[in-house]
């Protein structure tokens, strides 16, 4: 059963509450990532969400975890392109206990300029880590082809010269654009009280001043079409194509979503089967929809061998061609569709999916998540509704390509 609150500063809660489970999940999402940053910015969103957890006024950072820990909870943070949630995941009986963990690092971290420059360490060999993993790197490539430098196109961690020049100063500045009542979403999933979670909600982030966010900066939605590469001496190569899909809340997310499915979900997928059961040119192969608020975009990757990137190119890209000129058939749409059905039911069984779920729904779209509507539009498609909106896609002009290897060009 869902609820919905606002609290007197104007921050949203929303609670989903899960009879029989015994656990639950607190998140606060704010809706501050790259999309959010400036070039000169880029990289705050990360840093904010790493530094928020080096101690407040009544913690320090050991003293964080080690509270967490003493519930036998987990607390953890992610940032993306649109949001960051802090979140954590106890057993029901410590609701309390976590919530006022949550919220001390998310309203009273101090960011003191020791442990800020402690943590530029940290995140500098997270970038390190990230350049070392060329398929995570391919896709970062693949984003600022499709969209630039800026939004979009922004990497989330942000380049090193950034995160070596962030002060305190720049982290409450950037805080008191986007951390603001408005734009903060709490979230709250599993074995709860409802009325309990709105007292914590209440008791503990009643104190943030009612404020209004930021005007975001202008980026690019649409489709550059570039093709870039980046060298580095590696065994594979890593190559990514993007193509213009749906943005987040578009009534044929679902159709786009299958049409993936068939050309790349899965071992069962065309691109699977063609690319590397028959051919054998890849090991990974797969493609997927990756969806925002304001546009979304297909991404298909391979990695193959040097010598294989020709060829595994051209299959993929007949492979593509067949889908568009010939359609999916009755039974690809079926699997795919029942695919994603099961996706969607298998979630409802985890909380802290369930917490982003509803969470993400809210503060990007500002409505609730309904699975029963979900399921009731993906039973009421056919395939002939899903190939009636292949349209333009899987149109090779219309591709943004990344590639990362050894010696490589552009594609």
């Amino acid at each position: 059963m869902i609820f919905n609150y606002t609290l007197p500063n104007g921050i949203r809660l929303v609670v989903n509450k899960m009879d029989g489970m015994y656990s639950v999940s607190i998140g606060i999402l704010v809706g501050a990532g790259s999309v959010n940053e400036s070039l000169s910015e880029n990289g705050i969103s990360h840093f904010i969400e790493h530094v928020n957890f080096k101690g407040t006024e009544k913690r320090t950072a050991f003293q964080l975890s080690q509270d967490a820990d003493m519930l036998g909870a987990q607390i953890n943070a992610f940032t993306s392109k649109e949001f960051t949630c802090y979140y954590v995941k106890s057993i029901a009986e410590h609701t309390s206990k976590s919530f006022e963990i949550l919220s001390d690092l998310f309203v009273n971290s101090v960011y003191s300029p020791e442990e800020l420059d402690r943590e530029r360490g940290v995140i500098i060999e997270e970038i390190n880590m990230y350049e070392d993993t060329p398929d995570e790197l391919c896709m970062d490539l693949l984003a600022s082809s499709y969209f630039g430098d800026l939004g979009y196109g922004a990497q989330i961690l942000g380049p090193k010269s950034n995160i070596q020049g962030f002060t305190r100063q720049d982290v409450i500045d950037y805080k008191n654009k986007y951390y603001t009542t408005d734009n903060i979403v709490v979230s709250v999933a599993g074995g709860v009280d409802e009325k309990e979670v709105f007292d914590l909600c209440n008791k503990y982030l009643g104190c943030l001043k009612a404020s209004k966010m930021a005007q975001k900066p202008a980026y690019n939605t649409v489709n550059l079409q570039k093709s870039v590469c980046k060298c580095k001496d590696i065994e594979q190569v890593h190559m990514a194509f993007a193509y213009p899909s749906v943005n987040f809340n578009h009534p044929d997310g679902d159709k786009h979503a299958i049409l993936t499915s068939v050309l790349g979900g899965g071992m069962s997928s065309r691109l699977f089967q063609t690319v590397r059961e028959k051919l054998g040119l890849c090991y990974s192969v797969y493609a997927y929809p990756t969806a925002y608020v304001d546009c979304g975009f297909t991404v298909v990757y391979a990695g193959v061998g040097k010598d294989a990137l020709a060829p595994a190119y051209d299959a993929i890209i007949k492979e593509m061609d067949l889908l568009k000129d010939k359609g999916i058939t009755e039974e690809e749409f079926l699997r795919s569709r029942e695919q994603m059905k099961a996706s969607l039911v298998f979630s409802q069984e985890n909380v802290v999916s369930q917490m982003i779920l509803y969470g993400k729904r809210k503060l990007l779209i500002g409505d609730d998540y309904d699975i029963s509507k979900r399921l009731k539009d993906l039973n009421a498609l056919s395939k002939d509704s899903v190939n009636g909106v292949i349209g333009g896609l899987f149109d090779e002009r219309s591709l943004a390509k990344a590639v990362v290897g050894k010696n490589v060009s552009p594609l």
